[in-house]
């Protein structure tokens, strides 16, 4: 599994540049991604201030399309909102899905981002190339979010994890099978936390710990 994470020092690019990091990319961060570098491009919509609105947001795709060849994904824009509680995955479903197809046609691998309450058969699978497991945490870590990670695998789609910051959620994540995750576990002391994540255990079925 590949952590991407932002390139956000000379040891953390140089991390990406050896295979040992991905980079996820934003509209707001505003890096492009480094060559032969495999990345993920993120909307930001999960800050009140990250996402630049539908226009900037296309904009920004298409700027980065001479990247496009190690790009692991794009994902749609989405909704998050807590407060809807397991209504949540329609109301972020019915925002992400009429952009499914312009990302595709912009020649990106299209991510639907699955927030809580989203099922199997919610999912319209034959538009999209990745599903990016959002919502809360709680979420994440619920049998319901584990059956749309099985049936993705399944389906052969790219399977992505989003804020994934522990060594703990680092092997959780990976015993369920996902291809990449991401989080912000190395945008404080970049530096220090490299050393740290680069530890992260490989997950086992002794329950050794974290």
């Amino acid at each position: 599994m590949l952590y991407l994470a932002n390139a956000s020092s000379p040891k953390v690019r140089d991390a990406m540049r050896a295979g040992d990091l991905g980079q996820m990319c934003t509209p707001a961060e505003g890096r492009a991604p480094l060559p032969g570098v495999e990345w993920g491009a993120d909307t930001g919509c999960y800050s009140t201030t990250g996402y630049p609105g539908d226009e900037k947001w296309i904009a920004w795709l298409e700027k980065l399309i001479p990247w496009q060849a190690h790009c692991l994904f794009a994902a749609a824009p989405d909704r998050f909102n807590p407060a809807l509680g397991d209504d949540m995955g329609l109301a972020s479903l019915e925002r992400s899905r009429p952009w499914l197809p312009i990302i595709r046609d912009l020649g990106y691998p299209a991510a639907l981002v699955a927030q809580d309450g989203l099922t199997v058969g919610d999912v319209p699978w034959e538009e999209i190339d990745a599903l990016f497991v959002g919502g809360t945490t709680e979420w994440k870590l619920s049998r319901s979010a584990q059956r749309l990670e099985v049936a993705a695998k399944e389906r052969g789609k790219h399977l992505h994890v989003g804020r994934v910051n522990s060594a703990r959620r680092w092997q959780i994540t990976e015993l369920f099978g996902c291809d990449t995750a991401d989080g912000t576990f190395l945008a404080y002391g970049p530096d220090q936390n490299l050393t740290r994540q680069a530890r992260w255990p490989v997950p086992n079925l002794f329950g050794d710990q974290a």
